[in-house]
């Protein structure tokens, strides 16, 4: 297992690892509508591109292959947050979250918040997150249940 800092490089690698993971989701939380909608974002929504080529993140490779990935857009929010779905529930994604909180505060921010999906918003909670609010957003006129996040850090 390798950690290495995101590089433009990556980026196709980072939207298949987005796309595995999200179809990886039990149906039982996402139905395959959901999926579907939430998947076509890494070709529709302007904002994943700006996302990548913008932002600070890393990634995990094992064997060459990219397994988890996350990164900070903008510096004070972690908007992508992935880990392939054969690679779950490993510890990746608890390693990832570390180093970039560690990052945001040697970089002296005070907080850090996120939009955090039915599945890794319990990984936040673990670690110490606060749940902010719970919310509906619609993304291609399907309806999503999220969670804004927050961590403070001591100053």
């Amino acid at each position: 297992m390798n950690l290495k800092q995101i590089t433009k490089k990556d980026q196709l690698d980072l939207k298949k690892l987005y796309f595995n993971s999200i179809f990886s989701i039990d149906e039982n939380i996402y139905t395959l509508d959901q999926k579907r909608a939430w998947a076509s974002q890494v070709w529709d929504n302007r904002n994943f591109e700006t996302c990548l080529n913008n932002g600070n993140g890393w990634l995990i490779n094992k064997e060459e292959n990219v397994i988890a990935f996350a990164l900070r857009y903008p510096a004070n929010k972690i908007a992508l947050f992935y880990c392939r779905g054969d690679s779950q529930r490993r510890g990746y994604g608890t390693k990832l979250l570390h180093k970039l909180e560690n990052e945001a505060k040697k970089e002296g921010l005070p907080f850090l918040v996120t939009e955090a999906s039915l599945i890794s918003y319990k990984l936040f909670l673990k670690n110490k997150w606060k749940i902010i609010s719970k919310e509906k957003i619609i993304i291609k006129n399907i309806i999503f249940d999220r969670y804004k996040m927050i961590k403070k850090f001591n100053a």
